[in-house]
């Protein structure tokens, strides 16, 4: 079954390989034309082998993914550029098995498309946040060593603890080192209530209101690294209080646009997409299986709407710290920016010491820099493997998307996929217990199939 054209975008062919115990669907997607780059853009095409890879080993790569979809996962999407060509670019299994309105299994589930989008979770603390921050700092609009209250005049006052807003800065937040609790639950009356009155919001001016002035810190400032999605809240509050636009405004027209992206946006339902066009995540809806509930909580399988809490119920889908999406073609352009010192083409958004001091890792932990996850020297971040080199950075995100980025390799892998779109079982989803959602296997098969590795 041949897959429509386009000149931009092109899929290959949707293989289908069915035996007595082994099936699957595999489909080669093209992005970028072998000569891209004489159309001012960097990217361009190239086979495995002509950039060191050793092919037979790469397609191992291939045969763990497709094992794991025959056992029941759901689906993916990988890409792999290196030396700024695009090598590898296939997309795997299914973007939804279980059906909208009812949430049984599908008889006939809906196969995963080149173009199809995914909700990247935390992976927008990068490729929005991180990116329009970084732009900020190159511009000169925005100092990280400043306090947050010089850019959010109302973020001030301490908390019970004697805690106080007034002495976070901008690399508090980045390098999550303010303080504050990895996950409250606004959206959640029962859950918030533990961090004391008043917090409850499923309203995005309400949520910020707390945030900025009522949100107590769950330890002092701290120097080792507590990931918490309130950091980036914060840092996309910022970024919109320097810009007067919101988040998903400022980004779409400062770097999504100039280059040319087409599936990377908040809110796709409202932004011209279909519920077609997306990777559906939690199969009923934010329940957990039927376990958790509270007001206006989603119970059918999650498509096109970002899967995070915090981000959907209480921040209106745009948020700092999740609720873009994106897909495979569009990504290959947002990582290569790191691979190219902050430009794409003829597109500039930082220079080279604006990316270094974000790729510096701490002194106290070398698995973070600033907002970016980092394989370190004396630390290990596991989902990026055994074999990356150390420095390498990227990000994960909770429904299934992990992204590397290693300049020493001049290498950058792209995985996408929908694990959550699985069975919730004993307090865990079942896509999260195989080598494709653990990421980390993946990693290292593609690293083995490096020939100098």
């Amino acid at each position: 079954m041949n897959a429509k054209m386009n000149i931009k975008k092109i899929c290959g062919i949707l293989f289908l390989v069915i035996g007595a115990n082994y099936s699957f669907a595999q489909t080669e997607c093209k992005f970028f034309n072998d000569d891209e780059a004489i159309s001012g853009q960097s990217l361009s095409t190239a086979t495995p082998a002509s950039v060191g890879f050793d092919s037979k080993l790469l397609a191992k790569v291939d045969k763990q993914i497709n094992s794991d979809i025959n056992r029941g996962f759901p689906g993916a999407a990988l890409l792999i550029i290196k030396d700024g060509k695009v090598v590898k670019q296939t997309v795997y299994g299914h973007r939804l098995k279980y059906s909208l309105t009812s949430g049984k299994k599908m008889p006939t589930p809906d196969f995963m498309h080149c173009t199809t989008m995914f909700d990247l979770a935390s992976n927008t603390k990068m490729y929005a946040t991180n990116y329009a921050i970084m732009h900020l700092v190159y511009e000169g609009k925005l100092n990280i060593d400043k306090k947050v209250k010089y850019y959010l005049p109302d973020y001030t006052g301490c908390d019970a603890n004697d805690e106080c807003r007034d002495k976070r800065t901008i690399r508090d937040l980045l390098t999550h080192r303010a303080g504050y609790m990895p996950d409250p639950q606004f959206f959640d009356p029962d859950s918030i209530d533990k961090y004391g009155s008043g917090l409850y919001s499923q309203n995005r001016e309400l949520t910020e209101s707390i945030i900025l002035t009522r949100l107590p810190f769950a330890g002092k400032k701290a120097d080792k690294p507590v990931y918490s999605d309130v950091d980036y809240m914060l840092l996309g509050m910022v970024v919109e209080a320097i810009t007067g636009e919101t988040l998903d405004e400022y980004v779409n027209q400062t770097i999504y646009t100039p280059l040319g992206l087409k599936y990377t946006t908040f809110n796709p339902l409202e932004h011209g997409f279909t519920k077609a066009k997306c990777a559906a995540t939690e199969i009923s809806g934010n329940t957990r299986g039927g376990t958790v509930s509270f007001p206006n909580i989603r119970t059918k399988p999650l498509i096109c709407q970002v899967h995070d809490e915090k981000a959907y119920y209480s921040m209106g889908g745009i948020s700092g710290h999740a609720g873009l999406f994106s897909d495979l073609g569009d990504m290959a352009v947002l990582v290569d920016i790191m691979l190219n010192n902050g430009q794409y083409g003829n597109s500039l958004f930082w220079d080279k010491s604006v990316e270094d001091e974000f790729v510096k890792p701490l002194k106290v932990d070398d698995t973070y820099g600033l907002g970016w996850r980092m394989v370190g020297k004396e630390h290990s971040f596991k989902p990026f493997g055994q074999l990356a080199t150390v420095g390498a950075f990227g990000h994960t995100g909770w429904t299934g998307t992990l992204t590397l980025i290693d300049r020493k390799n001049n290498m950058a892998i792209v995985l996408l996929t929908n694990k959550k779109h699985t069975k919730y079982k004993d307090n865990k989803f079942a896509g999260d217990s195989f080598a494709t959602g653990q990421y980390y296997q993946i990693v290292d098969l593609i690293y083995q199939a490096l020939n100098d590795n």
